[in-house]
């Protein structure tokens, strides 16, 4: 049977090898294509990409036609170099760095020399072009933005880097992809398919028709157009609530996850980011270093959450039985937890139980309740991990896997952070305790927050947040649609859902109240410290409110972050208000907050901290005579940046 074998295994091999040699030389000629592409040129057809609407069929992003001019380096003969920089407005050294740049790419291959003309650029172009042999133009499509904000969630279009080309056989040099936001998220859904012509040349490099009669040619295949789940109009209004502020706004739908508003703020049109313009525009907003526009605050900031972290804390102490509903402890605006170790609060009744430890948001009833929770375990290691565990049930500390492409995991901390801190042990409860009232080591974004109260809407479970609602042809992922459940009892959360409702009517937010909307909602106020000098110096805290609505079959969940914007109440508690009426109503009644807020400026308070930071070395601004040299005005860092600020060419 041995001696069988191995010649049969021989014979069948060499079988297979001649059958696929016969398959590739005589039948299949696609290989053929290849070896002859020196006398076949390849041009191809790009797609438009996919439209993008919002949740009620707002066209958001639609297309435009531009054209980019492609050079071929080994075909270029005998062309007037300078009328040729003259009329695509280069300069000669430009010239020679792209040429230089497309040989290193392939002398023979087509890469970009110039990208993302317009009509007009185009058409002088195009009355020339014959005489300028080696070049040619490549239609293409750019994206036309319908609204001027959002440009967070959309991201833009880029060109593709060397890396990625090397690695995806899809991309060429010069090819468009998505970057940042759904464009990044959603590439391959929006970008739809490019198709190939295969033109044949003669011996003198004349082209004679296609290549075997187009037998291998293919026609471009549109992208898919995507719904998201953005409220474009409650978008639009949180970004206006937002100018000469720092900060961001996230809203849910509780029972789905679905993102209603993601706002980032300073913020910037989208159509800056558009045409020649935009590496110019780019560079502008990547390096103000200090408002950091590009920075999307709504998925990468991580805050202290301050105050309404002690919804967590009441509810975890229920859970863990040391409290229940009538647990009373006494508040002298504060409390003693160690010898010289006072923590301050609000000046409220002295005796306060779960119920009013929530609306009058009193620090010392959810520090005791957090000391009662470690200290009921012997070993504070563990009990902090229980604790922990508690927490992160509700997707905080750690990436939610929402469809968006950039994000932060907050941190809360565990016994291994402690023993990190402390190797030689040592720590306990009162070491911890300002964790119970969100500071501490505990951080969180702000769509961590608004995730948060969406999960105290739905009593216990949580959707994972994402902005895709529906794509032409497709499916959403699934994992969208999975329930998520904390470790809290359902039964625990409709006292503290009663405290946090009168949170509104008699409580720090009772002056914010919308007449015939049931709001629960929670105040808070971070302490915020920076390294100035050298020295960690305290800053204006920050405005936290977090909320939902209607307090029965809530529709809508929000968190609030406003940077160095003082106590929860007085910025971010009326734009909650505010953006909860207007999703609602889809209009406003409150009409002498919403006057307030859009008055309210901080630029002078956040000027003050640039120019800490300035001084300290820590951030670097660009200097006003830069700006103004760059753009046709300076951009007030705290106003939204628009195409009528900057030097348009689309």
């Amino acid at each position: 049977m041995r001696k069988v074998l191995l010649p049969s295994l021989i014979i069948i091999a060499a079988s297979l090898l001649v059958i696929r040699i016969f398959y590739l030389q005589i039948i299949d000629d696609s290989f053929k294509l290849k070896s002859e592409n020196n006398a076949i040129k390849i041009k191809y057809d790009y797609p438009e990409r996919g439209y993008i609407y919002d949740r009620y069929g707002k066209l958001l992003v639609a297309n435009q036609a531009s054209y980019d001019i492609m050079v071929i380096p080994r075909e270029i003969k005998n062309i007037d170099t300078l009328e040729f920089c003259e009329l695509l407005n280069v300069t000669k050294e430009d010239f020679i760095k792209k040429i230089e740049k497309a040989k290193v790419y392939s002398p023979r291959l087509p890469s970009v020399f110039l990208a993302q003309l317009n009509k007009s650029e185009f058409a002088a172009f195009q009355e020339k072009m014959r005489k300028f042999e080696g070049f040619y133009f490549q239609k293409r499509s750019l994206r036309d933005y319908e609204v001027d904000y959002g440009a967070n969630i959309f991201g833009g279009i880029t060109q593709v880097n060397e890396k990625l080309v090397a690695s995806n056989p899809y991309y060429n040099s010069g090819d468009l992809i998505g970057k940042q936001g759904v464009e990044e998220s959603y590439e391959v859904t929006l970008r739809g398919i490019k198709g190939v012509k295969y033109i044949q040349k003669d011996k003198y490099n004349r082209e004679i028709g296609s290549y075997k009669d187009g037998k291998y040619d293919t026609i471009a295949v549109q992208g898919e157009d995507i719904t998201l789940t953005i409220d474009a109009e409650l978008q639009k209004y949180g970004e206006q609530l937002m100018i000469n502020k720092r900060g961001g706004i996230v809203a849910l739908e509780p029972k789905t996850g679905e993102i209603l508003a993601l706002v980032t703020a300073p913020s910037y049109d989208p159509g800056i980011l558009v045409g020649r313009q935009r590496s110019k525009n780019y560079t502008l907003l990547y390096h103000d270093s200090i408002a950091k526009p590009l920075y999307d605050r709504g998925l990468l900031a991580e805050y202290p959450p301050g105050s309404p972290f002690k919804i967590l804390t009441g509810l975890i102490g229920l859970q863990e039985g040391v409290i229940n509903e009538n647990t009373t402890f006494f508040c002298h605006h504060g409390f003693s937890y160690g010898r010289g170790r006072f923590m301050k609060c609000h000046n409220h009744p002295p005796a306060q139980q779960l119920h009013n430890g929530i609306y009058n948001s009193c620090n010392t009833y959810f520090a005791q309740t957090y000391m009662l929770t470690i200290n009921k375990y012997n070993n504070p290691a563990y009990a902090v991990d229980v604790w922990s565990n508690h927490v992160k049930s509700f997707g905080l500390g750690q990436y939610m896997g929402y469809d968006l492409p950039t994000g932060k995991r907050g941190n809360i901390p565990t016994s291994k952070t402690y023993k990190k801190i402390y190797p030689n042990g040592g720590w306990r409860s009162t070491t911890i305790v300002s964790n119970s009232i969100g500071q501490g080591e505990v951080l969180m974004t702000p769509i961590q927050l608004a995730n948060m109260m969406a999960t105290i809407a739905n009593q216990g479970h949580y959707f994972t947040p994402h902005i895709i609602k529906k794509i032409e042809g497709e499916k959403i992922d699934p994992k969208f649609t999975v329930k998520h459940e904390t470790t809290i009892d359902k039964k625990y959360f409709p006292p503290i859902i009663s405290g946090l409702f009168d949170v509104y009517n008699k409580g720090t937010a009772s002056r914010l109240r919308v007449e015939g909307i049931d709001i629960c909602g929670k105040t808070g106020t971070a302490e915020n410290f920076a390294k100035i000098n050298g020295k960690r110096t305290q800053l204006k805290d920050h405005s936290i409110f977090v909320a939902f609505a209607p307090k029965d079959n809530p529709k809508i969940a929000i968190a609030v972050m406003i940077e160095n914007g003082g106590f929860g109440a007085t910025i971010a508690g009326p734009i909650a208000s505010l953006m909860i009426e207007k999703y609602l109503r889809k209009k406003i009644t409150r009409n002498d907050l919403e006057i307030r807020i859009l008055n309210i400026s901080l630029k002078d308070q956040y000027a003050k901290l640039g120019g800490m930071a300035a001084a300290s070395l820590i951030e670097t601004t660009p200097k006003d005579s830069v700006m103004k040299a760059k753009m046709n005005k300076p951009i007030p860092k705290e106003v939204k940046i628009t195409k009528a600020d900057t030097t348009q060419e689309n």
